[in-house]
């Protein structure tokens, strides 16, 4: 079976952001209600980045395998 272990990893990271994007919410609700704006502000700003890297790795991987595919390395 061929790449039956990518699609594990694809569900793995959808609730790996998932689950980052949750705790992001929670952290900026009880932060906001705490009074503290702008540290709720920098949580949201961080989960942001941690996600965009996640993708962005996951892109240069396909486009990687794009690659090998028709240049038949």
């Amino acid at each position: 079976f061929r790449g039956g272990n990518s699609m594990i990893t694809n569900y793995a990271l959808m609730f790996q952001i998932a689950g980052i994007g949750v705790i992001a919410a929670i952290i900026h609700a009880v932060l906001k209600k705490a009074g503290q704006e702008e540290f709720a502000t920098w949580t949201i700003i961080t989960a942001f980045i941690i996600v965009f890297f996640q993708v962005i790795t996951k892109a240069g991987d396909l486009f990687n395998k794009v690659r090998d595919v028709f240049l038949f390395h």
